[in-house]
């Protein structure tokens, strides 16, 4: 058998969609796993729809969630003259035929079927006639000749065997009466070039496949092997579509989800393997198998998707996080300057804590990365006189003190709440919020010890009306 190769083949007329990463993350994982290839084919024959920003966009967010495609990628529209080759092979071999049905024919045609309420077919009327009656004012489009008797057996590596009554297949136009091929033509003729061994894709895509299968076996290819996975869908249980929320990987990297994280999650997401949650990247490879992939739709789970990514915050080495962090603030909020870089790196230990995005330690990180404190309205007003004499005396305890840490803060916040019959929170708010700019956020001895002595009585000698 020739070596594994799978393709991924979105089409640049809008953002990636999330079910589109899964399909080319369980096709890059199925061709890694077989020692095979995985590649990236752009189907950009929709000319009014195509833009190269979506294009641009496809290939940074496969990357992003580290989804490399081996070789350049392969642009279909320029090969379209292949396509319109073998659509002519076809029509010489009899397995296509010109169709001389006017647009407002064919529109009729629909229209009657949707008052009989049955799906459209077309009606083959040009699939036995002599060239002879054909009108000299209208262009043909090209349609193959599907089979009519009997039934087709797709043994799907998925969904097991699924078979379809062939008169249900309607004779489909492979060339279009402009000259323009296409998807299914298109589709077959660069999956059968490219020598494409396995073609996995959304379940959305089975009735292609049944006609692609016919283009095959009429121009005598070997046929790939096919699998199609359920779709995902939305809490509510209807088919996630690009309008929804969070639907692109740029809905999840702006909020901080990590990119490992997330590969993680859409991994799980209609396969498993053994009970095994958590996957390096090593090990999906090694262990990703399309038995694994259930039959039914997924739901995407915006609180499994953060659960995940708290998981890998969490557990990631460090320097990794911090350098993601970084670059996530670069991207989507401030840059971290370098005199900030050591404060925060020494501090990431607590500014992560209970943190499940990017987003969450970078508002954690927030008063360490601004020089001035801006205090919200709300906040203000639970300034109020006893706050601030605690404020001051805690500035005049530590006056003194060489270093601040828990062990010679504690002491002090302790006497503050007895002279000032109050408790914990009535010491640590009116700080936190002198200190931060909010009341909520780390703990107030990291908070403290983070910012050094110096620029702690500097924000503590802010006048708060």
């Amino acid at each position: 058998m020739s070596k594994v190769a799978t393709r991924f083949a979105p089409s640049p007329t809008g953002p990636l969609h999330i079910g589109g990463v899964r399909t080319a993350l369980f096709n890059w994982l199925f061709s890694k796993n077989q020692k095979g290839n995985f590649y990236l084919r752009i189907e950009d024959t929709d000319k009014e729809r195509s833009k190269d920003e979506y294009k641009d966009q496809i290939i940074k967010s496969l990357k992003w969630i580290g989804v490399e495609h081996d070789g350049d990628e392969y642009i279909q529209s320029k090969k379209i003259d292949n396509h319109i080759k073998v659509a002519n092979e076809l029509l010489k071999k009899g397995h296509a035929y010109k169709c001389y049905c006017s647009n407002e024919e064919i529109e009729e045609q629909k229209k009657r079927a949707k008052q009989k309420k049955i799906p459209y077919i077309y009606d083959r009327k040009w699939r036995n006639k002599s060239e002879a009656d054909a009108p000299k004012n209208i262009k043909p489009a090209i349609r193959f000749k599907s089979k009519i008797d009997g039934s087709t057996i797709l043994k799907d590596l998925v969904q097991g065997d699924v078979e379809i009554d062939n008169n249900t297949i309607e004779d489909f136009v492979i060339l279009r009466n402009d000259g323009s091929p296409t998807y299914n033509l298109s589709a077959s003729v660069d999956d059968h070039q490219m020598n494409i061994t396995h073609i996995i894709r959304g379940d959305d895509h089975k009735i292609n496949t049944f006609k692609q299968m016919q283009i095959y076996l009429a121009m005598k290819w070997e046929l790939p092997s096919f699998a199609h996975i359920p779709l995902i869908h939305t809490t509510e249980g209807k088919k996630l579509s690009k309008r929804d929320k969070a639907s692109t990987l740029d809905d999840y990297s702006k909020i901080g989800i990590m990119p490992e994280a997330l590969r993680n999650y859409l991994l799980r997401l209609g396969w498993s393997f053994k009970d095994k949650e958590i996957f390096t990247e090593e090990e999906s490879i090694q262990h990703f198998n399309l038995e694994g992939i259930g039959r039914s739709p997924s739901k995407l789970d915006m609180n499994r998707i953060l659960s995940m990514n708290e998981h890998y915050i969490k557990n990631i080495d460090e320097n990794d996080l911090f350098n993601q962090l970084t670059k996530y603030c670069e991207t989507y909020k401030e840059k971290i300057t370098n005199e900030k870089v050591d404060k925060i790196k020494s501090s990431l230990g607590f500014l992560k804590n209970k943190a499940k995005t990017l987003e969450d330690i970078y508002k954690n990180s927030k008063y360490i990365i601004q020089d001035n404190v801006n205090i919200n309205q709300e906040d203000i007003k639970l300034i109020d006189d006893k706050s601030r004499k605690i404020v001051s005396e805690f500035s005049n305890s530590i006056s003194n003190i060489e270093k601040l840490n828990k062990e010679n803060l504690e002491p002090i916040i302790n006497n503050l709440i007895k002279t000032n019959e109050t408790n914990f929170k009535g010491v640590g708010q009116p700080l936190r919020i002198y200190l931060t700019g909010s009341k909520f956020g780390p703990g107030i001895y990291d908070i403290i010890s983070s910012l050094g002595k110096d620029e702690v009585l500097k924000r503590l000698g802010i006048k708060i009306a």
